[in-house]
């Protein structure tokens, strides 16, 4: 039997992290979520168990409400790296859960790395 849209994308997003998590133990987790309207990312550190910045395309400020594209994406990139700084947050690793590492996923990669984030 197929599994369907919904079951693999699941697989994948506990692969990532399963991985993620072996490889990354200490660090600050930066992690991605896309919906078809909007982009979002947090700064955890899931020693303590809190978030230690986030940025979003619901922010009015960033000029993106509604918007998910490669454009808001690179904003919201270069906003989550500003607030890292600010965090004093240099380093971390990227957690894209299920959501395949290309279009808006990679904008906003690219422009974090730009910003000052390193991972």
């Amino acid at each position: 039997m197929a599994l369907s849209k919904r079951d693999l994308f699941q697989k994948r997003r506990l692969r990532v992290r399963n991985k993620l998590r072996k490889v990354n133990s200490g660090r600050v987790r930066l992690s991605v979520h896309r919906s078809n309207k909007n982009i979002s990312v947090q700064l955890i550190d899931d020693v303590q168990g809190k978030t230690l910045a986030s940025a979003s395309t619901l922010e009015s400020s960033l000029g993106f409400v509604g918007k998910n594209h490669s454009e808001a994406a690179a904003k919201v990139g270069v906003t989550i790296a500003e607030r890292a700084k600010a965090a004093g947050v240099e380093e971390c690793y990227l957690d894209r859960g299920g959501f395949l590492y290309h279009g808006t996923i990679k904008a906003l990669a690219d422009a974090a790395r730009e910003g000052g984030l390193r991972f």
